[in-house]
């Protein structure tokens, strides 16, 4: 029934994101902030905090820069698979649709 809870649901996607990569990007962007804020909470000293935020950024922008190039790697191999070729007549299929003889009918 158009209006209703259930229809509204179904014209949603299922929780997903429209740019996965952004995603985890965006949640390794935070932990980058908060593993160095448990890190002082829990007694490290300001270097060592430091320091382990540092390698963070680092380990994540090298994380994003491949995720990219593997996300360009695979839509550029996509769009260059040839389409199969449909035959003479443009059908498919092996004649079984095209009134051949059965046996035993």
């Amino acid at each position: 029934m158009p209006g209703t809870r259930d229809d509204a649901r179904e014209d949603t996607s299922e929780g997903q994101s429209p740019d996965p990569v952004s995603d985890v990007v965006r949640w390794a962007a935070f932990s980058c902030v908060l593993v160095p804020v448990v890190l002082l909470m829990c007694g490290q000293s300001f270097g060592g905090a430091a320091g382990t935020a540092a390698g963070l950024v680092a380990l994540t922008s090298a994380c994003h820069a491949l995720l990219r190039q593997s996300a360009r790697t695979a839509a550029r191999v996509s769009s260059e698979q040839p389409i199969p070729h449909r035959g003479r007549r443009g059908r498919t299929g092996g004649g079984s649709h095209r009134g051949a003889r059965h046996p035993g009918s």
